[in-house]
């Protein structure tokens, strides 16, 4: 399990797992997670995981490996990238709000509304009252969507500047992961300490009884990876047994 942490800075990222407890953790877990998907299906309720981090974190890697075994039609994965000049007309909530998973099924989000108050407020995107204000609409909205029998989970995905640097080279020069890696990306380092002010006012101010943060250390993906998944079967179990 993850230990609940509200300060990039508390984090420990000295742990690791070997490839042979994480292989046997992972097979026993992905079939777990098998079982409670039928039981979403059942109880007609809805899950939403929402994944921040940092860029080379490991994102779309553990959504990859909580999806592989699941039934690929009661799940749809979200990857969020800068809005589209139609959805710069409305509320920035809007374009969350039409991706929300029915009851029955399950939504993951590579990136969120989250951007609200991290790159965008970093970037300058957006003013700093739009940006200050955006912590009471975030936490009503989530209060909503956990009103209405959904479990939401928010991950947050933690790794050194150091071992980022490492990822992005690898990414650079192996060609087929040399798209996941732009210029951007570099620019966003330049930024970091920004950053983790930004995370810091983020956990303080939208970490809730209702949607709680959980921040993972994903220095070794393995290990990242498996809390992850024991997280997610602890708060299913939970869910199903007090909730629905």
């Amino acid at each position: 399990m993850g230990v609940i942490v509200m300060r990039i800075a508390d984090i420990d990222l000295t742990h690791r797992m070997n490839k042979t407890e994480y292989e046997q953790k992972l097979a026993q877990l992905q079939l777990e997670l098998l079982h409670y998907q039928a039981e979403i299906i059942e109880k007609n309720a809805a899950v939403i995981l929402v994944f921040e981090g940092w860029d080379a974190s490991g994102k779309g890697g553990v959504i990859r490996r909580i999806t592989e075994k699941l039934d690929p039609r009661t799940y749809e994965v979200h990857p969020i990238g800068a809005p589209t000049k139609v959805e710069l007309r409305h509320h920035y909530l809007r374009r969350f709000w039409v991706r929300l998973p029915r009851h029955g099924q399950m939504g993951f989000f590579d990136r969120s509304w989250y951007g609200r108050v991290l790159v965008e407020r970093v970037e300058k995107l957006c003013t700093k009252e739009e940006w200050r204000r955006a912590y009471r609409e975030i936490n009503e909205f989530e209060r909503l969507l956990v009103d209405d029998r959904t479990l939401l989970l928010k991950f947050f995905l933690h790794i050194s500047p150091k071992e980022q640097l490492k990822r992005f080279k690898e990414r650079q020069e192996n060609p087929y992961k040399r798209w996941k890696i732009t210029d951007e990306d570099w620019r966003n380092r330049d930024k970091w300490s920004d950053y983790e002010e930004a995370l810091d006012e983020m956990f303080e101010k939208t970490h809730t009884a209702v949607a709680p943060w959980y921040l993972i250390p994903f220095e070794d993906k393995k290990l990242g990876r498996i809390r992850v998944m024991e997280i997610l079967l602890q708060r299913y179990q939970r869910f199903f047994k007090y909730v629905l």
